[in-house]
């Protein structure tokens, strides 16, 4: 996501820190390629103008022209406006202490609505709340299976009446049942369409008027750039709307959605969803986003998937061993399984400072395929072998092969670049010894 835009700003600013002192023509000439920049990254033209005006009245004032670092006082101007465009702060889902407390999901067909359902569900319920999710579209063909379907998978019940009832009656039904059953959270799968009509937001005023609603969240696909903001600012006019959930953002190497909704709706992202998986959905933070837009990471958002997939003690004992380089290919198997409960490899190293643009990860392979091979490969071996791969000859990586339906040359590469990355681990150790070790990224 932003790939295109991430490129063309760290250009700007590139050429910024090669001046040195910076003049009024500089600032001009940057703020015009971040002008084009952001309308090629298909945000809003009005966004971009005022965005543009915030920034050169900042950029040609005397905390720049007497900075002494002045591209760098531009760059910290551009993510502080940027934090702003996006929002300013985090907007948290409203829960109110009644229960049920009621969300109410909303959106057009095709913006991924019944899947978002069971996502919000799925982190709720990490968070220690029982959700219950409840089928009021009664309209689209296997849309109450769908969300069934989701439910199991997530392990939360779904409420439903079938598709004979009204959705006002299905949605009242199913806070008196959450509120009989102890549900502390009710989520409203509603109707969709394919375009907005009088129809469809008559029906889901119904449904507001009829229950008492914690919070309303319009699922957009951020695949659809502006329409994307249109749909967003109608909903909101219509139903108030208290949040959005950007998905699909993954898909969208633009951005331009999450950079115009909240200046032109004033109504603030709380989720986007990055993947297919149901725990692909994390809470929006303006200044995270920001950082990644900027090519800066988002270190904060891969501590917190590190710390909810791994444990804290294991993580220790691990990094003791791989700086003794005592480090196994047992140890290897089992932190590339806690990688991949984090998420896609390129998400998670878009998110490393330095990672965050598509030049630097040319070359690297995501392919899960690969993965599972990788996993196939060392999940062949023996107990000893795992422990000391040294022992390996050639007719035991015959044999390994064969036995995980890959090739030698496989083997042999999987092999190869674990003793590189073992080699590298012993050196890092080296340094640190004498010294108090630092804690190791994702590892301890």
């Amino acid at each position: 996501m932003f790939s295109n835009l991430t490129e063309r700003l760290q250009a700007t600013f590139k050429q910024l820190r090669s001046r040195g002192k910076l003049t009024d023509k500089d600032v001009d000439s940057a703020l015009r390629e971040v002008r084009l920049a952001l309308l090629e990254a298909d945000v809003n033209f009005k966004v971009v103008r005022d965005f543009t005006t915030k920034l050169r009245e900042r950029a040609i004032g005397q905390e720049v022209l007497k900075s002494l670092s002045p591209a760098q006082q531009v760059i910290k101007i551009v993510n502080e406006e940027l934090i702003a465009l996006l929002g300013g702060s985090q907007a948290k889902l409203v829960l109110s202490s009644k229960i049920p407390a009621t969300v109410m999901m909303v959106g057009l067909q095709g913006s991924g609505k019944t899947t978002t359902c069971a996502k919000l569900a799925a982190l709720l319920k990490k968070q220690g709340k029982r959700p219950l999710l409840a089928a009021a579209d009664i309209y689209r063909p296997a849309a109450i299976r769908q969300l069934q379907v989701l439910g199991e998978q997530i392990d939360v019940p779904v409420f439903s009446m079938g598709d004979k009832a009204s959705p006002v009656d299905i949605s009242r039904a199913a806070v008196e049942h959450a509120r009989k059953n102890g549900y502390d959270v009710l989520i409203i799968d509603t109707a969709g369409r394919l375009h907005i009509d009088e129809e469809l937001m008559d029906e889901l005023e119904s449904i507001r008027n009829s229950i008492e609603i914690s919070d309303v969240l319009l699922a957009v696909d951020a695949m659809t750039g502006q329409e994307a903001v249109n749909v967003a600012e109608a909903f909101h006019k219509r139903l108030n709307v208290g949040g959005i959930v950007l998905t699909k953002l993954d898909g969208d190497a633009r951005g331009g959605a999450a950079l115009s909704i909240w200046a032109v709706t004033g109504c603030p992202i709380k989720y986007v969803t990055l993947g297919e998986k149901l725990d692909a959905i994390e809470p929006f933070h303006p200044e995270r986003m920001a950082s990644r837009i900027l090519g800066m990471g988002d270190v904060l958002t891969l501590i917190e998937k590190a710390q909810a997939t791994m444990d804290e003690e294991e993580a220790e004992k691990l990094a003791e061993r791989m700086l003794n380089a005592q480090f196994t290919l047992e140890d290897f198997l089992s932190q590339m399984q806690q990688l991949k409960q984090m998420g896609p490899l390129d998400q998670l190293l878009g998110m490393i400072p330095g990672f965050s643009n598509q030049k630097a990860l040319k070359g690297i392979s995501f392919d899960d395929k690969q993965m599972k091979r990788v996993e196939a490969i060392i999940q062949s071996m023996t107990v000893e072998e795992r422990r000391n791969p040294s022992i390996i000859d050639g007719s035991r990586r015959k044999r390994i092969a064969a036995g995980s339906g890959t090739r030698v040359q496989d083997v042999n590469r999987l092999l190869r670049q674990f003793e590189d990355t073992r080699a590298m681990l012993k050196k890092l150790g080296a340094q640190q010894k004498g010294g108090r070790r630092r804690r190791m990224p994702f590892f301890g």
